[in-house]
């Protein structure tokens, strides 16, 4: 995006941080600023304040590789949890719509991406050695592949399963409930419940 003469260096940034976001074009992008600095700058000022205070507190769990502000975070931690069962998904978005259904009461592994050749995302980019570990420890006795329907997250759940199967691991996969190239966070959690509840060994 070029920015006209007469646009401030500082709004230029501005526009082009915005546009990270996904779903977020030009027209977006000013919209959101303009708003922002128009007609609420003390919201402005929060989200800096939001931002700064996420990128300097969030880690990744230990355990589940997700988002949290202690090394092990507050799922993990829950004794009430049936460490048995272990659920992967491919985004903390992922496991919050698991968790919105509210029939599922095991543990998560967030892979953090998903394996899409195209962009050069292997096995390694999703980290598959600490998944195994996991996997391996705590008494997991079933591995819950809740990749998106999506290309990707097939190839993804198919390469899991058989590394995780390797391993001597049950394996199972959320059921079709989940309509074909969905992305998980934006399924309704109705649907996300009974995925979980019929889900099909591989």
């Amino acid at each position: 995006m070029s920015a006209s003469q007469s646009e401030p260096q500082a709004l230029t940034d501005l526009l082009r941080a915005l546009r990270t976001l996904p779903g977020v074009g030009v027209r977006t992008a000013k919209r959101m600023a303009y708003q922002l600095l128009q007609h609420d700058r003390q919201g402005a000022a929060d989200l800096v304040r939001a931002l700064e205070k996420a990128l300097n507190e969030l880690m990744h769990c230990e355990r589940c590789n997700g988002f949290s502000q202690t090394p092990v975070c507050p799922v993990c931690e829950d004794t009430r949890r049936d460490t048995s069962v272990l659920c992967v998904v491919e985004t903390p978005a992922d496991l919050d719509a698991v968790e919105a259904s509210g029939h599922y009461q095991g543990l998560y592994y967030v892979l953090m991406g998903r394996i899409a050749p195209l962009d050069g995302l292997g096995a390694q980019e999703i980290q598959l050695k600490r998944l195994l570990d996991r996997a391996r420890s705590g008494g997991v006795k079933e591995v819950i592949l809740a990749t998106s329907f999506t290309a990707e997250g097939e190839t993804t759940a198919h390469y899991l399963s058989q590394a995780l199967q390797a391993q001597g691991i049950t394996v199972s996969r959320l059921a079709r409930g989940v309509p074909s190239g969905s992305e998980l966070e934006y399924v309704d959690a109705g649907t996300v419940a009974w995925a979980m509840l019929e889900r099909k060994l591989t």
